[in-house]
This record gives C-alpha cells, sequence and structure tokens, in this order.
C-alpha cells in the first residue's frame, strides 16, 4: 500500500484498551502499509495514559496529542484531523469496538478511488430499547433537512482522503456534531456494514444526558425545523384564538352574556404560559449555539505533543542493483 496512513485514536481514560490496541494496529499497519502513523489524542484522561503514551511515543510511527483538559470526542477529532500528516487518515475508538480486520477493506476502497469509507452499525438488537427508539427519533429529525443526508447509524470509524481531512479542517465552527460534518463536506462517501465488538476494558463515558447533548447539538446544528415548528403553533393558537373570540360573541349576541368558570381561564393560561417557556428554550438554544461562536475561542487546547511518523519504506533497488548513495 503506498502513501503515508495516519490513524486518528481519541480516548479519555482508555489506558487499558491502548495497551492492547496500539501493538495489534501497528502490526497491521507495518504488514499494509509504505508508511503510517498512530495518533492518539488524549482528551484530559486521568488515568494511566500519559504514562502509557510516553513510553508508546518512542516508537516510530506512534504520536501523542495531550489536550490541555477535556474538550469531548468532537474536540479530540478535530485536534487529531489537524495532526494528520498523511496522505489517507483512518479515525477509529480506543474501546477495541471498532474491528481492525476492517482496515485493509478500507484501504483497498480508497485505492479504487473512494474519498470516504464509513462504517455503519449493521444491528442494534444488543441495545436498550429506549437507546434504540432514541436513536430512530433522532435519524428521523436529522433527516427531516434535504440539505444534507446524515446516513443514519455511521460513527466515527472511517477512512477519509487527505482532501476530505483539509476540509474538515477548514471548518472553523466551535459546536462541532462530526458525523453531519462528513455528511456536508460531500465528496464521493461508501458504507461499509459491520457489527462493533464488545468494550474490551472498562465503561463508556457516554452516558443518557452526553448522547442527549450530542443530539441536541446535531439538531441545532444542521436543522432548523425546531424554529419552524414553533412558529406553525403559534401560528394554528392565534388562528384557533381568533375562532374562539368569534364563537364567544355569537354566543353572546344569540344567547346573552354567560358568565365562565375561573377554572378555563387558569388552565388556558398555564397552558400558553408554558408554550412561551417551551418556545424560549428552543429559540434559547439556537442563541447559545451563536453566542458560543461569536467569543471565538479556541476549540481545543494541546498541552504537548510527542513522537513521529514512520519513515515510508525505500523502494527496492532491482536485481541490476544501484551505485546512487541513499538520500535521508
Amino acid at each position: 500500500m503506498r502513501g503515508l496512513v495516519s490513524c486518528v485514536v481519541p480516548g479519555l481514560n482508555e489506558s487499558e484498551n491502548l495497551k492492547v490496541l496500539l501493538p495489534r494496529l501497528s502490526a497491521l499497519l507495518e504488514q499494509w502499509c509504505d508508511g503510517w502513523e498512530i495518533i492518539v489524542v488524549d482528551d484530559g484522561s486521568t488515568d494511566a495514559t500519559p504514562d502509557l503514551m510516553a513510553q508508546w511515543a518512542k516508537t516510530p510511527g506512534v504520536r501523542y496529542v495531550q489536550l490541555s483538559r477535556n474538550f469531548g470526542k468532537e474536540a479530540a477529532l478535530a485536534a487529531g484531523l489537524e495532526e494528520v500528516t498523511g496522505d489517507v487518515a483512518i479515525s477509529l475508538d480506543a474501546d477495541m469496538q471498532h474491528p481492525l480486520e476492517l482496515i485493509p477493506p478500507m484501504l483497498q476502497r480508497w485505492q479504487a478511488g473512494v474519498d470516504m469509507v464509513y462504517a455503519v452499525r449493521s444491528d442494534r438488537t444488543d441495545e436498550g430499547w429506549i437507546k434504540r427508539v432514541g436513536t430512530k427519533i433522532f435519524y428521523r429529525l436529522l433527516g427531516s433537512t434535504r440539505r444534507v443526508r446524515v446516513p443514519p447509524h455511521a460513527g466515527d470509524f472511517r477512512l477519509m482522503d487527505r482532501k476530505v481531512v483539509d476540509a474538515l479542517i477548514n471548518l472553523h465552527e466551535r459546536t462541532r456534531f462530526m458525523k453531519g460534518l462528513y455528511a456536508w463536506v460531500g465528496f464521493r462517501s461508501e458504507a461499509m456494514p459491520y457489527m462493533p465488538k464488545a468494550r474490551l476494558h472498562g465503561i463508556s463515558s457516554f452516558n443518557f444526558w452526553r448522547l442527549f447533548s450530542l443530539a441536541t447539538d446535531g439538531i441545532t446544528a444542521f436543522t432548523t425545523w425546531p424554529l419552524r415548528f414553533l412558529g406553525l403553533v403559534g401560528a394554528i393558537f392565534a388562528v384557533a384564538s381568533i375562532i374562539y373570540g368569534v364563537v364567544l360573541v355569537a354566543h353572546y349576541l344569540l344567547y346573552g352574556n354567560q358568565t365562565s368558570g375561573w377554572t378555563t381561564i387558569v388552565t388556558a393560561l398555564l397552558f400558553f404560559s408554558g408554550v412561551n417557556l417551551l418556545s424560549l428554550g428552543v429559540m434559547g438554544e439556537y442563541v447559545a449555539r451563536i453566542f458560543d461562536e461569536v467569543k471565538g475561542r479556541p476549540l481545543f487546547i494541546t498541552g504537548r505533543r510527542l513522537g513521529q511518523a514512520r519513515p515510508r519504506r525505500e523502494p527496492s533497488s532491482g536485481a541490476s542493483g544501484s551505485d546512487a548513495p541513499s538520500q535521508n
């Protein structure tokens, strides 16, 4: 496989998994690739990851990027992509759930001319029904926009050509939903089905609230349907109130004025107050995104960098031999 292949591995407290991943991944890349590098992005780990990577960074081809604190997986992925020096990049998790045996087929599809190969989860029966239903609703809502089609069940395990990496780096927005950004930049893409393996060590840091926050970021970053929905609800209530007013006037003219109960009035006030607060909350989510963007703070801060890419192998000189000196 000609060219330099870069693997980006973001992680948070994944030292035990990295002990297994790095030997296997480096052996695979050594077998398949002319030149390679593994970029481990430490998203503020508090375990033994810094000590482990300080030793691994002495190995040619293994690089370590330590962020100054925990900025989140989306920021860690962006940090890793900015460090990529290869002709093609492969992003994968450190928890060993992404099967390494998919990397050679991905590289073969890249050599065939595909710019991006993304792994798509083929089955979710191993997840709880709440997560399955929530995932289905999320992708349904995300697919409501016609501008960008985000492939359902596609994650961060994917191969990207150099031009795809450059396009992603040039996107400077702070509220990053990488699954949407992958789709937004376009290029020739191809899906590759897979079934994730069981997590080798530890537990995932993505709990319900972090997943909910990520889903909110995705919907507000790539759709405006919540704002349009609120506008539609407001129009419906306005028309309904006009009709109700006409009915009251007609009732007064035909039957005289009857005293209305205070319970109806209080219930209507509470209902419309709840709708107003909900509308303000949705608008506040979009305003918060604007607030984050206009501050212009960096997406992440790098604490230190260690290691370097493994140099490309020199081509064989052939049977006739050559007296030309080698170049460093």
